[in-house]
């Protein structure tokens, strides 16, 4: 593949689609379908400051969480997107408190993927004019097809994802997305309203200078963790590492892919199984992670080795380059032997 700055992701989509295991074109109109939604959203995102839908939207969700008014939009925009494409018989959404089932169109035509989906990742920060994403997980149904969707289609480990990704609403927007091979990033050109390769085969450097965590709950943190953040501020080789917290999952990430660093949200004394979500955030970021190069665990296990049990089912996450993620891993296991 050349980096052809005028390459458009329908082309790249066509052009890769031999990269999509069992796919017969249902790729093109499955990201197709996160494409527009992405672009909506995106509309909306931009023109939040003068419209009403910023702020709380009286409700919350599954997780006891505040539904923000843009939480709400970017899930019914997604779900329509999806639903009308003919190439899903099942969505799950961090925003809902079961998944919702797509039943076969009157042509016949049989989905056969489910996708799981986090509408609006740190929909907090819009209030305040901060990035905030998207995070989608793809996975091939394990049921036969014309049948109901089952719960065990989206309760599967996250090896089994056949493509994931995110959309980052910043200072542009953009899709970076995996089938498996690599990872490439498209920017959104919003004069003509068309996504281009701008990122091509994108990797974490195997080390970097950042780390990304909510250190105001350090005192609620495991003493593993502890340990490796007084590791990241001592004045040895080129430490200190540099603090960079968004409180955007999708936005973290991001930067640390690019300029390399670790992505910790730990388990705390008041949520002992952490609280990020391991089949809307955690799976989808780290198979990227891991197809840029780079490494994902609750801090012992790897992320995309664990059974999942539950639709919205937490996990401890540590994310990033590779030498970061392992030296983390090795602070919190040196506490771990030693009780």
């Amino acid at each position: 593949m050349t980096n052809d700055p005028l390459q458009t992701l329908g082309e790249f989509i066509i052009k890769k689609q031999d990269d999509f295991r069992y796919s017969s074109g249902e790729l093109s109109r499955l990201l197709s379908a996160i494409r527009l939604a992405s672009k909506v959203v995106n509309r909306e995102v931009n023109k939040a400051g003068i419209a009403d839908i910023v702020g709380q939207a009286g409700n919350t969700n599954i997780q006891g969480e505040d539904q923000q008014k843009l939480d709400v939009l970017a899930n019914e925009i997604f779900i329509a997107a999806l639903s009308q494409r003919e190439v899903v018989c099942g969505i799950a959404s961090e925003e809902n408190d079961d998944f919702i089932e797509i039943k076969p169109t009157e042509n016949g035509h049989l989905s056969k993927y489910v996708v799981l989906i986090d509408p609006l990742d740190g929909s907090s920060n819009i209030d305040v004019n901060v990035s905030v994403g998207t995070i989608f997980s793809i996975y091939r149904r394990i049921t036969e097809p014309g049948t109901p969707v089952e719960l065990k289609d989206f309760l599967q480990k996250g090896i089994h994802q056949i493509a994931a990704g995110y959309v980052v609403y910043g200072s542009s927007t953009m899709i970076v997305y995996t089938t498996g091979n690599g990872v490439n990033g498209f920017t959104l050109d919003p004069s003509l309203g068309t996504y281009y390769l701008s990122h091509p085969n994108m990797k974490f450097p195997k080390n970097g200078k950042i780390y990304s965590i909510n250190e105001g709950n350090y005192i609620k943190f495991p003493q593993g963790v502890k340990d490796y953040l007084k590791y990241c501020q001592m004045e040895e080789g080129d430490r200190p590492y540099t603090s960079r917290y968004i409180g955007s999952l999708v936005s973290d990430f991001h930067r640390n892919m690019i300029k390399g660093g670790i992505y910790i949200y730990p388990s705390t004394s008041q949520s002992p199984n952490g609280k990020l979500r391991l089949l809307y955030e955690c799976n989808p970021m780290a198979l990227l992670a891991e197809q840029a190069g780079g490494k994902c665990s609750d801090g012992f296990h790897r992320i995309l080795e664990i059974e999942p049990e539950k639709l919205h089912q937490r996990v401890p996450f540590f994310c990033g380059s590779m030498e970061m993620v392992e030296k983390a891993e090795e602070f919190m296991n040196s506490k771990l032997n030693s009780r």
